[in-house]
This record gives structure tokens, C-alpha cells and sequence, in this order.
């Protein structure tokens, strides 16, 4: 049996700079935040070594500042840092001195902040608001009631509902201006119905293909390959487990369009009128009616 991985937060467009230095600092909040999980406890363990460590050196520079700690060991003063830093206070060793008192007074409060400061930021990592998504391999171009359409398909990937969703899509591409100037610009694809109110299983939104779409006409495909064409999705509504606004995001490459094709069914109603998705399908696509793909081949040019 087929089982279809989670959906990928994003897979939009990939940006390279060159002459931007790197400097986390200067936005470290949102850093730490954009950051992965396993980025995010590496740089909690490497800051709480770092800062044991300092402690320990300014320990191990006054002799006899810790109680039952051997003369100038850094390990006893690294483990006497991180009793103090962690309050565990197993009563082996102590201050011994008025030095070694006023730096665990230090050394408290700079816990006491640390504790403070990467509980907040975890909290704030673990409840951002994420939607889950799962958005089709492929676009096909078929009919719908007659007409040729570009379809695009989406399942809301939790077990709950997505409420107000608004689907927005743009194909990029590239222009060249009258004095020769080359340019990316976004052209609005409108949508047969962009919105859902209840945004609970399967979507598939579809563009009408007319005279005013940039799809019409035996060349579109060839015209747009030329321009460097690419199109992008992006979704946005409230997530009703935590009433907050959540967004989900997508691109597609012109060689990621099936002409003459539509999606394969993957939703069905049981008996009891429970609504059934079949996710194994969800990324199958079926060639419609020969007549059918001719009209479409002529309109994508093929």
C-alpha cells in the first residue's frame, strides 16, 4: 500500500544573495525562529558549554573561590558552574571565598535570565502557527463543462478545517522592456473560485482557459518556456484549532503540466455518509477522452 510523506512546509523559490554579509546577530529573535529544531538545541547546548565554561576559567583564576575543588581543576570548576547555573546544589562544593560568592551571584542571575529567555523563545517556536498542505506533484490542463481548464490540486493535510481559505495564484515570468531592461513580472491567474469557506478535504481550483489567459493559443506552452515561466501558489486562511491565520505555499515548473488530463477521484460518500479521501491516489492523474486531448494538445500547443 502507498503511503504519500507529509507534506513539505515549502518549496517555493530558492534566492541566493551575494554581497550581503551574514549576521544573525542583528536579527537574532528571528533567526532563532526560522531555525530548525536540531539548529535551535545546538545552539542552546552550545551556549550553555560556552558560558560554563567562562565561569569555570574565572573559578579556576582564584584558587581555593570553590570548597572541596581541587587546586586549579577546570573540571571541578565546569561542574561546579553547572551545578550553580542549573541550582541542583548537590553540596559537594561551595564558595569558599568572597570572590567565589560574588561570581555564583552572577552566575544566578545570568541563569535565571538564560532559563527565562530560552523558555519563552521555545514556546514561541513550538506554538508559531503552521498549515499543513499537501498540494498535487502535477497541473494538468483538461476540460471542465466543455471548456479547457488549468487545474491545480489541494488537501488540507490535518484533521480539522481550514476556515476562509483563499487561494492565490501568480505566473512569473520574464519580460524585456523597451530599453532592453530584463524583468521578472507577476501576472495574476484568476481563478474559477479562489476561496473555501471550509477548507476540510480535497480542493481542486481551477483557471479558465480564454482569449485573456496567458495559456490560450496553440504556442502558449512554447511562449511561456521562452519567458521562463513559473507558477506559484499560495494559500491563506484561520485554522480553527487555533484561531490563527496559517498559509501554505507552492510552485510548479512548466514541465510539471499534464496537457489532456484530469486528477484522479480520490474522494467517495459511504452508506452512513461519511466522506472517504483516498490519499494513495491523490497524485494519479488520467488521460481524459482522446477528442478530448486533441483539443487540448491544439490549445497548449503540442
Amino acid at each position: 500500500m502507498k503511503t504519500l510523506p507529509p507534506p513539505r512546509s515549502s518549496n517555493a523559490l530558492r534566492i541566493r544573495t551575494l554581497g550581503r554579509r551574514w549576521a544573525p546577530h542583528e536579527d537574532l529573535y528571528h533567526t532563532v525562529l526560522t531555525s530548525s529544531w536540531w539548529q535551535f538545541f545546538l545552539f542552546v547546548a552550545c551556549a550553555f558549554l560556552f558560558a560554563n565554561s567562562v565561569f569555570a576559567l574565572a573559578y579556576v583564576s582564584q584558587p581555593g573561590s570553590i570548597s572541596n575543588a581541587r587546586p586549579g581543576s577546570f573540571e571541578d570548576a565546569f561542574f561546579f558552574s553547572v551545578q550553580t547555573m542549573a541550582t541542583i546544589g548537590y553540596g559537594t562544593m561551595a564558595p569558599a571565598t568572597f570572590f567565589g560568592h560574588v561570581m555564583v551571584t552572577f552566575e544566578a542571575i545570568l541563569a535565571m535570565l538564560g532559563v527565562a529567555l530560552i523558555t519563552g523563545i521555545t514556546f514561541s517556536k513550538f506554538s508559531r502557527p503552521t498549515a499543513r498542505v499537501l498540494f498535487s506533484d502535477k497541473v494538468v490542463i483538461g476540460p471542465r463543462n466543455g471548456a479547457p481548464h488549468l487545474m491545480f490540486r489541494m488537501a488540507n493535510w490535518r484533521r480539522n478545517t481550514i476556515l476562509e481559505a483563499q487561494l492565490h495564484v501568480i505566473l512569473l515570468v520574464e519580460e524585456t522592456s523597451e530599453e532592453g531592461h530584463v524583468m521578472r513580472r507577476p501576472n495574476d491567474l484568476p481563478l474559477v473560485r479562489d476561496r473555501n469557506p471550509l477548507f476540510s478535504l480535497s480542493w481542486t481550483a481551477m483557471h479558465k482557459i480564454d482569449e485573456t489567459s496567458p495559456f490560450f493559443g496553440p504556442d502558449a506552452l512554447l511562449r511561456l518556456k521562452e519567458r521562463k515561466a513559473q507558477i506559484f501558489l499560495t494559500l491563506m486562511g484561520t485554522d480553527e484549532t487555533f484561531s490563527l491565520t496559517v498559509h501554505a505555499r507552492r510552485s510548479y515548473q512548466l514541465s510539471d503540466i499534464v496537457v489532456g488530463a484530469q486528477f484522479a477521484d480520490v474522494l467517495s460518500v459511504l452508506e452512513d455518509g461519511t466522506r472517504l479521501i483516498d490519499y494513495r491516489s491523490f497524485h494519479d492523474v488520467v488521460r481524459v477522452p482522446e477528442s478530448e486531448v486533441e483539443r487540448g494538445r491544439a490549445i497548449a500547443g503540442e
